[in-house]
């Protein structure tokens, strides 16, 4: 960053403009946005560990009911032998009857005998009963556990489902606004702007040489004009909240009025752009946080002129709002 020599009159006419409280309260403000935006952060980042939760959940789920349905096909296995014992049995058993009844006149040795045998296939017959039934009842019972997982599977798959598409269209709009700052920015990209999108948002970067003179934070006439077209869209887009971030490079500021560091600098561009977008316009301003980042946040780590003036830049980062997310969310 250039160095200037500011003469008195202008220092004195500077720090009578802006006085102190101006100042705290515009470093507060930057605290609280800094906040905000890891508050949203973090908000996002337990999203997406929920949306991974539930899909986790959901194969889990699955593949419980897949052994639940291998399980409920070897019982009804069983069931099935069963029955045809029992029925075996059954038949044995009016065979038995049919002899006895023949064989009644016989000895009284025989028909003891047939007796006995009668009644230990009828004892057998009960028995084999009683397993039947006890087997049939654990049928059912794995029927209900299986629909009722059947069921909490096709409701999760549904969540997530329902959270998918909301990502997608999270991601759409996303991409619907870079494609409208585009068009509206078309004359300005690749002249000190460009713009991008990740991570389900819009980054709108201008560099210094667009919008301010060096050490300065009135925006130049050329930068007005972007801001005006970047304002148009904005207007119209009424479910984007917007970041407007001042970065600057990391050579130390040397001023005596208002403007002591790069904070101050940083965060006095990010309100003048703040206050340009707003100017004329039917934007509400509760959709707009401005934030000075300083030096901290460089595109470019390295020492050299070109990285520095990639550092000195103002991003307007555009995101569409999470309302519809954070609803399905809270219904988990």
């Amino acid at each position: 960053m250039k160095r200037f020599v500011l003469i008195p009159a202008i220092l004195l006419g500077m720090a009578g403009c802006v006085p102190q409280r101006l100042m705290e309260e515009t470093k507060a403000k930057a605290d609280a946005c800094d906040k905000e935006l890891t508050a949203l952060k973090k908000s996002c980042a337990e999203s997406e560990a929920k949306f991974a939760e539930l899909k986790a959940q959901s194969e889990k789920d699955a593949k419980a009911l897949n052994g639940l349905q291998k399980d409920t096909s070897i019982t009804g296995a069983s069931y099935r032998n069963l029955t045809g014992k029992y029925d075996k049995l059954n038949a044995l058993n009016e065979q038995l009857m049919a002899r006895l009844e023949k064989l009644m006149a016989g000895s009284e040795k025989d028909n003891a005998k047939l007796t006995g045998d009668l009644q230990f296939t009828q004892e057998q017959l009960l028995k084999k009963q009683d397993e039947l039934n006890g087997l049939e009842m654990r049928l059912k019972k794995q029927q209900a556990e299986l629909e009722a997982l059947s069921a909490e599977l096709k409701k999760r798959e549904a969540r997530v489902a329902e959270l998918e598409d909301i990502l997608k269209k999270k991601d759409q709009a996303a991409a619907d606004l870079k494609k409208k700052m585009s068009d509206a920015l078309f004359s300005f990209e690749n002249k000190g702007l460009t713009i991008t999108q990740k991570n389900g948002k819009v980054y709108v970067s201008m560099d210094e040489s667009l919008l301010f003179a060096s050490g300065k934070t009135a925006v130049e006439p050329k930068g007005v004009e972007a801001l005006k077209h970047v304002a148009k869209v904005l207007e119209k887009e009424v479910d984007i909240n917007v970041m407007v971030e001042g970065h600057t490079d990391d050579v130390p500021m040397k001023g005596a009025g208002e403007i002591k560091d790069n904070w101050d600098l940083s965060v006095m561009r990010a309100t003048s752009v703040t206050k340009i977008i707003l100017g004329g316009t039917t934007i509400d301003p509760k959709r707009i946080t401005s934030a000075g980042r300083g030096e901290f946040f460089p595109l470019d780590p390295a020492k050299t002129p070109e990285a520095r003036k990639k550092n000195r830049r103002t991003e307007i980062i555009l995101t569409p709002k999470l309302d519809e997310l954070l609803k399905v969310l809270g219904t988990n």
